[in-house]
């Protein structure tokens, strides 16, 4: 069955391709239960040394098996790999240094994108990258509190805990620091991108499709697969600096490195690293009632991080291999929080003060794992991987007012919470292919899995949270704390058919045990038929399954501002109990797409799909409680609030499945690439998502009324862009080349809340928002480069070059004057232009 690859590169025929803005949208056959992303195998390792050898591997077009050349050696813009022909991954791809690629195969599409468009992006991180190339993947324009130091990207406007995220084919773990803010990713607990170097990264792969059986039912808006290198003779080193120049500050600089290494004759290892600096960025604004110019409460956080990643892999004989990967990340990242004034505590703070929340953060993985031959001409591959993210919190330059009251001091710098999510993931799966006649023929992969999820909360210092806490948020109570964990056990079984030469079906399907949340099964169908070499259709339906994470769970917090309070509640509790919480149920979902793949002529490359993903049961924090009934609840967790807050600036809210949702929407990729012989030679590119969530069905408490309200509806279906549109034009000539960018964002609508300078009979009303519309906008991105020497390539470049902001917000709705944007839409950013400059240098 063909595959999303795993740690090789995509080698040499292929059906299906729309090389978006540089990336390219390679329509790969992926099995019914998206079998299509591979294992992590060695198929790509020479068997005899680094020279060149022969591989079979089968083509799609042919149905027969054909010897593919391998060059272990190859120039570095040059480099063939191929697949295991023995295994189920058979299809082959010759990568080179152009984007576009002949369209072959496709029953779902699938946008490739290489490490050398993430790095023309002028983009350091990598989630930031794949929102400037993919036009299904959004970022938002800010994040709050702790979820501002997580990359969290939503694709085709779902929630991050929608989509699936894959190294080298493998499950990845996911972040232990749940977005716990008000907004349309509170609840999400996602795969932090940004905890791999870019260096270690040969090419990544989007599905933009549902997950089926082989890895999950559970990426609900599609599967990101990240590709690591694994060259043998790859030596190089990278730099760039940058900053905000309109702003004046957010500077950032970054230092990388990747080298190969042949592991004997047969075998390689890949290390790669990086290290990156962000400093703050202070949005500039005058707010009248404080006098600050450069307030921090709308910014970006300070970041230090250093990234590590190890890839290698060996054959022991002829029919056995070894392979594994390792990453791992420290951060140090600080947030400002709102701020707040004189009065709050004028003995430690007479001039106001904004606290800053801290995180020390760990973050690693490891995966071991063996393939070889089975009699019959079955083969296995078993592998194991042990991930963790772990994240100490604190507060500086903050203080518990009522602590000073009581004892005469309060600490600054405190200790709130620590948090910390593991997984460990098992996997043995078993393959075959089967050849009835030339083109006619049957991939069948089945396995079984185990994942182990364990959820760790540790309390924070007492004054963290004595009498309301700290000034920023609350630090966790030891009522807060615990350890929860649970065993995930799962089968499947997928197949690529080829009854005909021109027709493809993948069908599969999984069934999975959560110990906490019952059974599941689902399944994918899809099916492909080219009527001609420069026209085909397909099509595809499937089922999905998200079990509530442990963190939506268990998860509890309070945080405390200057005239109110927050608290999130776990929806098992008494506390939950008293507003009406019920145990979460998990999301299912319908996705079904079809759509067609063609070239016209030669060189240009389209495809068209539309699509549609229903989802119930979405979780969602539940509708807010205030006041009394907040106040009430607070008290049942075991937390007392300081005095003087006002009583409807008081929430309290629970995760619950809220609503039912429809999202619909198309994807246009097209590329086209023109050879001007002497005058270089010029990739165009067009990528289109048209993006609808509409609510289906809104769930409702036992006195029927509704569980979410306007606010929380705007989160689900209008925060993320309805269409997005990237144009990119590519052009080298000798030793110069360009790339330009063209992103327009289209409308995004919220509800947003009446704060403290608004009429008092709005102020904090949990049923009348001002609809407020981010409206559409243009944004440019160029880059200039030049290859210097043989082994230095320098670029100079500039992102959003004449500094397109988003709309600012009414002084009624922008908390203190000083939050100007809807931090919670998703589109343009508030940090305007960006200009930097890089360094290549291949050793």
């Amino acid at each position: 069955m063909p595959r999303l690859h795993g740690p090789y590169r995509l080698p040499a025929s292929l059906l299906s391709l729309s090389c978006l803005m540089g990336s390219c949208s390679f329509g790969l056959g992926l099995s019914t239960a998206m079998s299509g992303l591979t294992s992590p195998a060695l198929a790509a390792v020479p068997t005899h040394g680094p020279g060149t050898n022969t591989r079979a591997a089968h083509t799609k077009d042919s149905g027969a098996t054909k010897a593919v050349p391998h060059t272990a050696t190859a120039h570095p813009h040059h480099r063939p790999h191929a697949i295991n022909a023995t295994s189920t991954e058979h299809l082959t791809v010759r990568q080179t240094n152009t984007p576009l690629k002949r369209a072959r195969t496709s029953t779902s599409p699938v946008d490739i994108v290489t490490a050398q468009q993430l790095q023309r992006t002028g983009q350091i991180n990598v989630a930031d990258a794949l929102a400037r190339i993919n036009p299904s993947v959004t970022i938002s324009t800010a994040g709050y509190d702790a979820s501002a130091l997580t990359s969290s990207i939503r694709l085709r406007g779902l929630n991050p805990n929608h989509t699936l995220v894959l190294v080298n084919g493998i499950r990845r773990h996911t972040t232990a620091n749940i977005s716990a803010d008000s907004g349309p990713e509170e609840g999400s607990s996602p795969v932090d991108l940004n905890m791999i170097p870019p260096e270690a990264i040969d090419h990544i792969e989007i599905l933009r499709d549902g997950a089926a059986s082989r890895y999950g039912a559970d990426g609900l808006a599609g599967v990101i697969n990240i590709v690591l290198k694994k060259d043998i003779k790859s030596s190089n080193i990278d730099a760039q600096t940058g900053a905000n120049a309109y702003n004046g500050d957010g500077w950032q600089y970054q230092f990388g490195f990747d080298k190969g290494f042949s592991l004997g004759e047969d075998g390689y290892v890949n290390l790669a690293g990086q290290m990156f600096h962000t400093d703050h960025f202070i949005q500039k604004g005058l707010d009248d009632r404080t006098g600050l110019y450069d307030d921090p409460a709308l910014s970006l956080a300070e970041q230090t991080r250093q990234t590590l990643s190890l890839n290698f892999g060996k054959h022991f004989t002829q029919s056995l291999e070894g392979y594994g990967f390792v990453t791992y990340a420290h951060r140090h990242g600080e947030g400002f929080q709102d701020y707040r004034t004189p009065d709050v505590f004028p003995q430690y703070f007479p001039n106001g003060f904004s606290p800053i929340e801290a995180m020390e953060e760990q973050d690693f993985a490891v995966t071991l794992g063996l393939k070889g031959r089975l009699p019959a001409g079955f083969h296995w591959d078993a592998n194991t991987t042990y991930g963790a993210d772990d994240d100490h919190m604190s507060l500086k330059n903050s203080g518990n007012p009522a602590y000073y009251a009581d004892y005469g001091t309060s600490p600054t710098k405190v200790r709130t919470e620590r948090f910390k999510n593991e997984q460990w993931n098992n996997t043995l799966n078993i393959s075959r292919k089967f050849a009835f006649a030339p083109g006619r023929s049957l991939d069948l992969s089945f396995g079984a899995q185990h994942r182990l999820e364990k959820y760790t909360i540790g309390a924070g210092e007492p004054a963290s949270y004595y009498k309301g806490g700290l000034q920023g948020f609350s630090g966790l109570m030891p009522q807060n704390a615990g350890s929860w964990n649970r065993n995930v056990w799962a089968g499947y079984i997928d197949a690529d058919f080829h009854p005909l030469r021109h027709l493809d079906v993948d069908f599969g399907g999984r069934y999975e045990h959560y110990t906490d949340s019952g059974n599941a099964q689902t399944g994918k169908v899809a099916a492909r038929y080219d009527f001609t070499k420069r026209f085909a259709i397909r099509a595809t339906i499937s089922n999905g399954y998200r079990a509530p994470t442990l963190l939506e769970q268990h998860y509890s917090a309070l945080s405390v501002i200057p005239n109110g309070a927050s608290a999130s509640l776990p929806v098992s509790s008494v506390a939950a109990s008293s507003l009406g919480a019920q145990k979460l149920k998990a999301e299912r979902s319908t996705n079904a797409s079809g759509g067609i793949v063609m070239e016209p002529i030669t060189n240009l490359h389209v495809s068209v799909d539309v699509y549609q993903i229903n989802i119930r049961n979405r979780i969602a924090p539940g509708g807010s409680f205030q006041g009394s009934a907040a106040e009430n609840a607070i008290s049942l967790m075991g937390a007392a609030l300081p005095g003087g807050l006002d009583p409807d600036n008081v929430t309290a809210t629970y995760f619950t499945n809220g609503a039912s949702t429809r999202t619909q929407g198309l994807d246009i990729m097209a590329d086209y690439n023109l050879k001007l012989h002497r005058y270089g030679s010029l990739n165009l590119s067009m990528a289109l998502n048209l993006n609808r969530t509409r609510i289906h069905h809104l769930n409702t408490y036992a006195d029927g009324s509704p569980i979410l309200n306007a606010q929380q509806i705007g989160y689900l279906t209008t925060a993320s862009p309805r269409s997005k549109i990237v144009l990119n034009a590519y052009w080298k000539l000798n030793r110069w080349n360009v790339n330009l960018r063209q992103t327009r964002y289209g409308e995004t609508v919220n509800n947003v809340t009446y704060q403290d300078q608004a009429p008092a009979a709005l102020q904090y009303s949990q049923s009348q928002f001002h609809r407020f519309v981010n409206t559409p906008a243009w944004l440019t991105d160029l880059e200039v480069g030049f290859q210097a020497t043989k082994r230095i390539h320098l670029a100079i470049g500039g992102n959003n070059l004449f500094n397109v902001r988003p709309r600012r917000m009414p002084a009624a709705n922008s908390y203190l004057g000083t939050l100007f944007y809807d931090n919670n839409s998703a589109g343009i950013p508030m940090t305007g232009g960006y200009y930097y400059g890089r360094i290549n240098i291949s050793l």
